[in-house]
């Protein structure tokens, strides 16, 4: 079973620094990692269309609709971090000549039902690709770099290394 401390302890290793037991240990580690970990998650999610991060629903509409323009608002799932399209249910995603707009957590428009596609935000590792989790502990590395090695150059190979595994997702994770 693989934990957010875990993806941080590989980070960590990759840094030459010392594991931690649990985000909420008193050591600079673990403070890092607790302070960065949910902020960098959300970044690496956002940042390609992860397979395993993806969810399908329906939106209920809101009491009230916008004040001009659209007639309808729908709120947005708590979990929904990156819109990926919007359909009326019918057409494939993103729907052609779909007339919406995203202000806020909430999506108007002048249909009456909506279908979302979007990236989640997913808390269980046990749930992410293998590559997913390898670039998520990629970033924290490159996040934590400078601040556990006070070394401009590593942090730069780190950032370097992140964008590589980056780079790898849309072959990998398509």
């Amino acid at each position: 079973m693989t934990s957010a401390v875990d993806i941080c302890n590989a980070a960590l290793n990759t840094l030459g620094a010392n594991t931690i037991v649990s985000l909420t240990e008193d050591s600079v580690p673990a403070r890092l990692c607790n302070q960065r970990y949910e902020s960098v998650r959300d970044a690496v999610f956002r940042s390609h269309p992860w397979n395993s991060l993806i969810k399908r629903q329906q939106l209920g509409k809101n009491n009230a609709g916008p004040e001009y323009k659209y007639n309808f608002a729908f709120q947005l799932p708590p979990d929904c971090l990156r819109v990926l399209g919007i359909s009326d249910g019918t057409a494939e995603w993103p729907a052609q000549d779909f007339d919406f707009q995203i202000e806020g957590r909430v999506v108007v428009t002048d249909e009456d039902d909506i279908f979302l596609k979007y990236i989640s935000r997913e808390e269980d590792p046990n749930q992410y690709d293998t590559l997913l989790r390898e670039t998520l502990s990629a970033k924290i590395a490159a996040e934590l770099a400078y601040s556990i090695t006070a070394s401009n150059s590593v942090a730069a190979t780190f950032i370097e290394a992140y964008n590589s595994k980056l780079a790898e997702a849309p072959f990998v994770d398509a």
